[in-house]
């Protein structure tokens, strides 16, 4: 398929709630798409807003780095149950590179969605995984990192970005 673009912050798509899919088989390519741009970024994770599609679809692949590959596809998610009890960790964003900020988590979610032949799953997910889940759905939220620390600590990463951003590669 295609490595698609990355969308940057502040571009407004990131701020954006996505909609919900209509036809599963119609996102197939877009979410081909992703993993390929995912893997070649190389992130574990993408939400369609991220290459500019505003459709509620995101994919992961958290221990490809480690070992084999092992890509989940996540049409229309929904989290119906998480942890009380929160872990905080670092976490970067391919649509803010050279940031990486300390964000709390719950520390497992329980996720439905459908897969790309449109069968729903549910699925208890913790560790690494949760995490991820997190960050992508929020980027079906319109959510991004720098929304999900405080003023302060928010302040300092968006400095660190810009002096990223503007500095020559």
């Amino acid at each position: 398929m295609a490595v698609r673009p990355i969308v940057a912050w502040p571009d407004p798509v990131l701020s954006t709630p996505a909609s919900p899919v209509i036809a599963v088989p119609d996102v197939a390519d877009l979410a081909q798409d992703m993993l390929d741009t995912m893997y070649g970024a190389p992130g574990r994770g993408l939400a369609a807003p991220q290459v500019g599609v505003l459709q509620r679809v995101f994919v992961m692949d958290t221990t490809w780095k480690d070992g084999t590959r092992a890509p989940l596809t996540c049409i229309n998610p929904e989290i119906k149950d998480r942890s009380d009890r929160h872990v905080s960790g670092p976490e970067g964003c391919l649509s803010i590179p050279g940031v990486s900020l300390t964000v709390e988590r719950s520390e497992w979610v329980d996720l439905e969605w459908s897969d790309l032949q449109g069968v729903r799953h549910c699925r208890r997910f913790d560790g690494f995984d949760a995490i991820c889940i997190q960050h992508e759905y929020d980027h079906l939220d319109g959510i991004v990192t720098f929304d999900r620390v405080s003023a302060v600590a928010r302040a300092e990463a968006e400095k660190t970005y810009n002096s990223y951003v503007e500095t020559p590669r």
